[in-house]
Formats: C-alpha cells, structure tokens, sequence
C-alpha cells in the first residue's frame, strides 16, 4: 500500500510539473519571457501551497514569472485561457476559490492523503484537447469550442514588420555622429574625451488586412475579424482594417477598442454588405484609388483574407493585384481552404491573383493564424 501510495503520488507531482510546463509555454508565446528559472521559482512556491486553490496558483506563477509591470495583463489573460476561469486578483476580494477554476485547474496537490483519483482532472487529457482545437477548422467548431478559440485570440500578439529608418538616431553603436561628438568635446575644454555615435534604428512598417465578409467566407469572418482586433491591439497606429464583399468598409477605428466582443460588435453594425456577393476586383480597385495609391499601400504589407470567389470578371482582378503589387512591400493571400487535403486554386479569382502574391497561407485553425504572424513578421 504504501509503494502504491508513493507511485501515486509522483505521479501527481509529474502532472504538476507538466501543468506548470505547458502554462509556461503558453505564457511564452503571449510574450511573457518565462524562462526555466522563474518556472523553477513556480514550482518550489507551489511546493508550499495549494495546488488546488486557484488563488495560491495564481499568486505563485504571477510572482515568479512575471519580470515586470508589462507582463502582468498578458499574465493575467494567460491564466484565464490556459485554466479557463477568471484570475483571481487578490485574497481579500475572492476567499473562496471558484468553483469553475477549481474544476477546470489541471493540478494536483503533493501530499498524496485523501485524495480521490477519480475526481482529479486528466491533464493529459486537456493538453491534447487544448492542441487539437489548435488545428481544427474554425468553420467546424462547435459553440463551446468557439467560446474557447476567443480566449486564445487574446494571447495572440501578431509582430509587426519592421523597416529600415531613414533618419540616426542617438546609439551607443553604429557610426560615429560627428557634430554631437565635436560639440561634447567643446564643452569638454575642447579635448575629445568620448566618441558619441548613431545609427539608423527599425521602424514599424505598415500592415493592412483586407478581410473578405461575402457569403462563402462567413464560417471564417469571425476568426479573420479576431486576428485582425489582436494586430490592432498589438501595434494600432500600423495596422489598418477593411472589410470587403461587394463594398469597401474602413473597420480600424471599430477595431481599436480594446474588447474584442465590442470591437467586432462595433464592426458589424458598420459592414453594410455582410454575408453578400463578392466583386474583389472593384473592391480592390476602390481600396487602391482611394487609400492605396495615396500612400496607405506603398511599402506596406497588405494581407488578404479571402476564398478567391469572384463575382465579376476576372480580369479586373488581376489588373488590381499587379497594380497592388507594384504598390505595396509584400502581398500575401490568406485562404482557409488552402487547408483542405487535396485544395487546388482553381477559382478564377485565385487564377487571376496568384501571379501577384508573394505569400499564399492557409488561415482555416488557430495554427495556422500563429503561421500567418510569422509569415506577416518576416514578409
């Protein structure tokens, strides 16, 4: 009995640790550096505590893994996706754990006594559901699991590009700024004691999303929209936001508000030709004459979200994409059936496009949004 209890309860213990682990990552990769030794700092704090409670949780991983006052909000949004309930935000305010956290909080207390296994929650189980959901196709997922893509949206934080400057700036590298070390030396009694030096530093480049809402994207016009609300939390005054369908709409300004509910919200209520027809080559034209052209397309990376259903000419189409292309520093084209096993671009409007792209993605499951930020980030 006691061998049995003893196995039992490193087994608990691993599951802990992997708990621990697979947060950790997730807090990695919604930009929280949590490095092997704050993990560690984790799980040494939980050794005292109880794993149980979401509060002691909570507290234990914010106080150790956290480097800084800007990682506490991406912390907190993290617990809530990862644990599925709310973060506790002190002990005063919430003294009793919630029962939702207490029942979706895959870990597992240490001591081993009085504890029934088959009330435990499976980790392994949740983790592989948890990477799943990742791959699955957002236009087949049920209401729950939808619910749960919503809350890994909010860990996404898209990179933006980044551009050579034209103007130095002040660095403690680079080439040697000549006026600036002259003038130091003059208030130095005219003895050059320190070299001051500039170089040119990366600024943003623009990014701008053309998310197709036409009637054949509606399954996907949601989690394209929620991409786009993270880009724009992410970097707002470079990315910019259009819908189109039959008609060109300019969503950023609803897409700035910081509630991706309310953002999307705010959008619908202003897209007039939801779930319409299709007319990319006029659409795309408007965009280039009245936005593009005028400077809002040249050097930008332009994405565009969309199957490639035309409802026009396809020639059109083509005309505007070089004419994009000639415009723009990259263009990539973002198609959920290109996740599809077997898909060939034989839709006129892809035809007409593809000589045009420079990347061509896939954007059908939450992985394949993580490749399009990549794919955005070293376009």
């Amino acid at each position: 009995m006691a061998e049995a209890g003893a196995q039992g309860s490193g087994t608990r213990t691993r599951d802990v640790v992997d708990t621990v682990l697979g947060f950790a990552r997730t807090l990695r990769h919604a930009g929280v550096a949590a490095s092997p030794d704050r993990v560690e700092a984790m799980l040494s704090a939980l050794g005292a505590l109880d794993v149980l409670d979401p509060t002691d949780v909570y507290w234990a991983g914010r106080l150790t893994l956290c480097a800084g006052p800007d990682d506490l909000d991406r912390y907190d949004a993290a617990f809530a996706a990862y644990f599925a309930g709310e973060a506790p935000r002190s002990r005063a305010s919430q003294p009793q754990a919630p029962q939702q956290m207490a029942v979706s909080a895959p870990l597992d207390a240490g001591s081993g006594e009085g504890d029934d296994d088959s009330e435990l929650p499976d980790l392994a189980a949740q983790a592989s559901a948890d990477e799943v959901l990742r791959h699955r196709d957002v236009g087949e997922l049920t209401v729950a699991e939808r619910d749960h893509l919503r809350r890994l949206f909010a860990l996404l934080a898209p990179a933006t590009p980044m551009r050579p400057a034209r103007r130095r700036r002040p660095s403690p590298h680079g080439a040697v700024h000549a006026s600036r070390t002259v003038r130091r030396a003059l208030r130095d009694g005219g003895e050059v004691t320190r070299l001051l030096y500039r170089r040119r530093r990366p600024r943003p480049r623009r990014v701008v999303l053309l998310i197709d809402v036409s009637g054949s994207m509606s399954p996907y016009a949601d989690a394209l929209l929620r991409f786009a609300h993270a880009a724009v939390r992410a970097h707002p005054a470079a990315t910019e936001v259009f819908t189109i369908g039959t008609r060109l709409t300019r969503v950023t300004r609803e897409m700035r508000q910081r509630d991706p509910d309310r953002a999307l919200a705010a959008s619908g209520s202003a897209i007039p030709d939801w779930s319409g027809g299709t007319r990319l080559g006029e659409v795309l034209k408007a965009f280039l004459d009245r936005w593009g052209q005028r400077g809002m397309a040249r050097g930008a990376v332009v994405v565009v979200c969309s199957d490639g259903w035309e409802r026009g000419g396809t020639e059109l189409l083509a005309e505007q994409m070089a004419r994009l292309r000639r415009l723009a520093h990259a263009v990539v084209w973002v198609n959920p059936h290109k996740g599809r096993a077997g898909y060939e671009p034989l839709t006129g409007g892809m035809q007409a496009a593809l000589p045009s792209i420079d990347h061509f993605v896939s954007g059908h499951s939450m992985a394949a949004f993580e490749e399009l930020t990549g794919v955005i980030q070293r376009a």
